[in-house]
């Protein structure tokens, strides 16, 4: 078995991990015990060289696990994921002949925990601009600013981040730094309130002249460039999270094939499965997934076998990442199907949400389509509803 398709985790261990998903959300708490039996199965080693203890595990491989994983607890994976991009990125590196962080997959292989420290409000260029200010001092540097999105935060040991130096004005740089847990200069506040990704606790790190020694400064770039460290970044980040978002909307659509086969209608002498309106719900479904899934395979394989994309690798990234995000935009339509008796468990939140939006009245001339567009649609219909039969009859929890 190659370091593609090995496996890390047991079905059992990603059954436990989805059984406690909703009360971590609903009780707005991290996801300790999902953590510990993570940690405790070596998935957080999972990019860790051999050599080092770990079973070196490629981006493609890891992209898989971390779909299974999302399928049942998607915010385990999303906050889990930070750790696991950085690990990768290390061990990239090292694979294309620069050992200059080889120090973070030491440090994983030790059971230190690895988090982000990006996001910023305002700057719409992470890693290639800042907020964030970082000063030159005696044997490192000292940062200041607002960083948002903390994935990890009660666990991390280690948080990725980057600020402007712009001691110089006519060539300022970015810092790229590793923050240790036990520095001085920096606070939490508690933020994260997000519903359905509470467990992540995503709060805030407020940099107040947080010191970070040299060995634990990865890069110094000029402002608004990148080298095989930023890129990496991205490599790792976009297309493991697509994985997660893939993972979610397989979940979706299959809770709602399972659901639809219970409900029924006075209308049908069948289940609602066999409704028109709803077939057509699942064959776009499907058909999304379908397309969104063999994008992102091919490129986190691309990426893993070192495939020369050239200047075209960001573009494949970043396209693959927003097709993802579209298949799961087409997995909400589960809610169509669903919501009625097997919604979230914070349906009556989103009813809420929705009941305060202001709405019209539509006249009925508005929905009746013409009769070319009554063609079409019933040609394009029919093909969806026979791919979509054979969907449900298949699909099972």
């Amino acid at each position: 078995m190659n370091a593609t398709t090995k496996t890390t985790l047991s079905d059992e261990l990603i059954g436990r991990c989805g059984s406690r998903a909703a009360a971590y959300d609903r009780d707005n708490r991290f996801f300790t015990e999902d953590f510990e039996e993570l940690r405790a199965a070596g998935y957080l080693k999972m990019a860790v060289p051999e050599h080092l203890g770990g079973p070196g595990m490629t981006l493609a491989g890891i992209c898989r696990e971390q779909r299974r994983l999302a399928y049942r607890a998607p915010a385990t994976a999303l906050a889990t994921n930070m750790h696991l991009y950085w690990t990768g990125v290390a061990a990239d590196m090292r694979r294309a002949g620069d050992k200059s962080l080889e120090w973070i997959l030491a440090e994983a292989a030790a059971g230190e925990i690895f988090a982000a420290g990006h996001g910023e409000a305002g700057n719409d260029l992470p890693l290639f601009l800042s907020t964030a200010k970082a000063e030159r001092v005696d044997g490192g540097y000292r940062f200041w600013g607002h960083k948002t999105f903390g994935s990890l935060t009660p666990v991390w040991t280690r948080l990725g981040l980057h600020a402007m130096d712009a001691s110089n004005p006519s060539a300022p740089q970015i810092i790229h730094a590793f923050l240790p847990r036990d520095a001085k200069g920096y606070s939490i506040k508690e933020t994260w309130d997000t519903l359905g990704m509470r467990a992540t606790r995503s709060d805030d790190t407020i940099l107040d002249g947080a010191f970070v020694p040299d060995r634990y400064i990865a890069r110094r770039l000029p402002a608004g460039t990148a080298d095989l460290f930023v890129l990496s970044i991205f490599g790792w980040a976009e297309p493991t999270f697509a994985n997660i978002y893939l993972g979610l909307a397989e979940r979706a659509r299959d809770l709602a094939a399972a659901g639809v086969k219970k409900r029924t209608s006075l209308a049908l002498t069948r289940s609602m499965a066999y409704h028109p309106e709803i077939q057509r719900c699942f064959s776009e479904m499907q058909l999304a997934l379908e397309a969104a899934t063999a994008q992102v395979d091919r490129v986190a394989d691309d990426w893993s076998n070192q495939v020369d994309h050239g200047m075209a690798w960001p573009m494949k990234l970043v396209a693959a990442k927003h097709n993802a995000v579209g298949g799961r935009q087409e997995g909400r339509r589960s809610r169509d199907v669903r919501l009625g008796r097997h919604g979230h468990v914070q349906v009556e939140r989103a009813r809420a949400a929705l009941s305060r939006r202001p709405v019209r009245r539509v006249s009925s001339g508005e929905l009746d389509p013409g009769p070319r567009d009554r063609r079409q649609d019933g040609a394009r219909d029919r093909s969806r509803r026979a791919a979509a039969v054979g969907m449900i009859r298949t699909h099972t929890v």
